[in-house]
């Protein structure tokens, strides 16, 4: 009988062990830390190989696309970092230039931050048109 309850605890032990496991390695995955462009050329050798959302706005006249290939500087604070992009994901309509963006990815020792996904903000309020329109 202890052997049986024994194999249960054993067994048991492996499935949390497994599950913890999936899980902080899908949350180390996962995580991405923000920073505007100022801060990421602040953070020197710590930028390289780790996983950024990066906001600033995009440079205007900077948007270059050939094929799947889409190249533009983002700017914040004065600081102008080189982005790269080739996927297949459909790029927002609002992207555009001087529009504020986040990208996500990461920062390459070239200096270009290599994004695998792009977010462009659009205008968080609707003005509406306020003309006179009583009828008399």
């Amino acid at each position: 009988m202890i052997r049986k309850n024994l194999k249960f605890i054993i067994g048991g032990f492996m499935i949390v062990s497994v599950v913890a496991w999936i899980g902080a390695t899908g949350f180390q995955e996962g995580k991405a830390y923000y920073k505007t462009a100022d801060e990421l050329v602040l953070m020197g050798e710590e930028a390289y190989n780790t996983r950024l959302k990066v906001s600033g706005n995009v440079v205007e006249g900077s948007i270059a696309q050939e094929g799947r290939r889409l190249t533009f500087d983002i700017e914040y604070n004065g600081a102008v970092i080189p982005v790269e992009y080739v996927g297949s994901a459909i790029i927002p309509d609002s992207f555009d230039d001087s529009v504020q963006t986040v990208i996500e990815g990461f920062y390459t020792r070239k200096g270009v931050f290599e994004a695998k996904t792009i977010q462009a903000k659009c205008a968080s309020k609707y003005e509406a048109d306020y003309t006179d329109t009583k009828e008399e």
